[in-house]
């Protein structure tokens, strides 16, 4: 592996062969590990999301694997939220990059996973929000809970009783919370 003194790239992810499992904190690798029912929870709501964006030519959704290259003060913090939405109009072209994204995705979601620390998941929102973050979805399914984070400070907390909103982001987006955890 590399040497704990030695800072990282985000490009030097890329070429990492496990690289994808990992985000970049002030060029330090930090693993990034799921559970099954994390990332099982990931890949169901990117999966609602992505035929929410086909069918109405709204944006892109990316997995956990998508590196986000997005804080101007933090040039070797790279971070991969468990699934992402840019919205359409964003990338120039419509051209998705083929590495890492340099702007902030519309929605951030990160899907509380068993070795995740209250801390770090507050750290992420807080980087996610200043980079310029529209949305974040932060997913536990211990709870069976969502938490609707925005810039301006309000915090929802959604239950299997509530329906998820894409909110300005995605408008028209719902989802049942129960749906995520079924």
């Amino acid at each position: 592996m590399h040497e704990p003194t030695q800072l990282l790239e985000p490009d030097d992810l890329l070429r990492m062969p496990d690289g994808d499992s990992y985000e970049l904190v002030d060029g330090h690798p930090v693993e990034k590990p799921m559970g099954a029912e994390s990332d099982r929870i990931a890949v169901r709501l990117g999966g609602k999301l992505d035929l929410f964006c086909t069918q109405r030519v709204a944006g892109y959704v990316f997995g956990s694997q998508t590196g986000y290259r997005c804080f101007p003060d933090r040039p070797r913090l790279l971070r991969k939220p468990d699934a992402s939405v840019v919205v359409r109009g964003r990338f120039v072209n419509e051209e998705v990059p083929k590495g890492d994204i340099s702007i902030p995705p519309d929605l951030a979601i990160e899907v509380v996973s068993p070795n995740d620390f209250y801390e770090e998941i507050e750290e992420k929102i807080s980087e996610y929000l200043g980079a310029g973050v529209k949305l974040v979805w932060v997913v536990n399914p211990s709870t069976k809970t969502v938490l609707v984070r925005r810039p301006n400070k309000t915090c929802t907390a959604l239950d299997a009783n509530d329906a998820l909103s894409g909110e300005d982001v995605l408008p028209g987006f719902s989802l049942p919370v129960a749906e995520l955890f079924a």
